[in-house]
């Protein structure tokens, strides 16, 4: 309320005169938002009611978007795990709703570290409940709420998966036609006794750049398989031919590597929610300090949160060592220097 104002906190108490239901509207003040939702405390209304109406509400005055803190999880003291759920299943029922034309963005924003953890699990739970090939926007509203934006992605020159065929010809002499007919037929049947087709789908496929394409070429090539990649189809998809035991090799090598695309991504959208709500800086020139990145950054905080004494990182490709107790951090050749944690929006609630 301070950040907004005081023309915010004189319209607050002029609407505290009149009956009010479940939330009053604001103008937005000194903040960066048209209106501000101000909800009223109920212990009769839970929190996925209360976020309902708000969602409900936005929609009917055709606001392109909305952000929420974690509502009942400071003077109201509720469990943050269970307002994580009542939050998520307030809005992913909004999403399921076909007749929603004008809220296009939803906001979660939690300033307490220590909250991280349960929204994330709650998100994640949900995600996984969602089929990988779905395409559906509730799944994609999921993956936008974690993740943030979604970036333009960047004109790539497309990469193709050669398709390899090795032809293998059958010379069949025999002692009459029959037996010539019966020894292919034999042979047909062997060849396709042994031979498997199997189709992986996901929508990470679509994502698959020159690494991942590269690593394709070399499964197919060494185990003697045909691998089909099928990125823009719907869903993307793999499709695996060849040997039973190779195709069922080149499957799981398959998945494997889509379970690495799906750790990286994971950590990189941990990594910069963790950098909205904490920063760790080390020393640069000119007295000044410069940010880690993001990922040592969040190595750096869920050290921190784990309560750890020590944590092996690298400041400028050197191996130095921390001190989370003091900030002390020592390299190799035994220089020390201090470090810092900077929360943001510290202060606000």
């Amino acid at each position: 309320m301070d950040a907004a104002g005081h023309k915010v906190e004189d319209e607050c108490a002029e609407y505290a005169e009149q009956p009010q239901s479940d939330f009053i509207t604001t103008q937005g003040g000194k903040l960066l938002c048209s209106k501000i939702i101000h909800l009223i405390h109920s212990n009769s209304v839970s929190v996925k009611t209360q976020v309902s109406k708000v969602l409900n509400e936005c929609e009917l005055r055709m606001y392109k978007s909305v952000a929420f803190p974690a509502i009942g999880t400071g003077q109201a003291g509720q469990s943050p795990a269970k307002v994580a759920d009542d939050m998520l299943d307030a809005i992913v029922e909004f999403a399921s709703n076909r007749s929603v034309q004008h809220l296009k963005k939803i906001k979660i924003v939690i300033f307490q570290t220590n909250m991280l953890r349960d929204f994330y699990d709650s998100m994640k739970k949900r995600e996984n409940l969602e089929s990988p090939t779905t395409d559906s926007w509730v799944h994609g509203l999921l993956k936008s709420l974690w993740r943030g934006k979604n970036k333009t992605p960047e004109k790539k020159k497309p990469v193709v998966l050669k398709e390899k065929v090795d032809i293998a010809i059958f010379q069949i002499c025999g002692e009459s036609k029959k037996n010539v007919d019966a020894t292919e037929s034999w042979i047909k049947n062997l060849i396709l006794k042994e031979q498997l087709e199997n189709i992986i789908s996901d929508e990470l496929i679509e994502n698959f750049d020159e690494k991942q394409i590269d690593t394709l070429a070399d499964l197919q090539r060494r185990k003697h398989v045909t691998i089909q990649l099928e990125k823009k189809a719907s869903p993307p998809h793999i499709k695996v031919s060849g040997i039973s035991r190779d195709v069922c090799f080149v499957y799981m090598e398959v998945q494997k590597l889509i379970q690495k695309m799906k750790d990286t991504q994971e950590e990189q959208s941990k990594a910069e929610l963790v950098y909205n709500l904490v920063e760790w800086r080390y020393p640069g020139s000119n007295n000044s300090f410069v940010p880690f990145d993001k990922l040592t950054n969040m190595q750096l905080e869920d050290a921190k949160i784990a309560k750890k004494p020590h944590l092996t990182i690298k400041i400028n490709k050197k191996n130095c060592k921390v001190n989370l107790n003091t900030l002390q951090v020592t390299n190799d050749q035994g220089k020390t220097i201090s470090i810092q944690r900077v929360p943001k929006n510290e202060g606000k609630s």
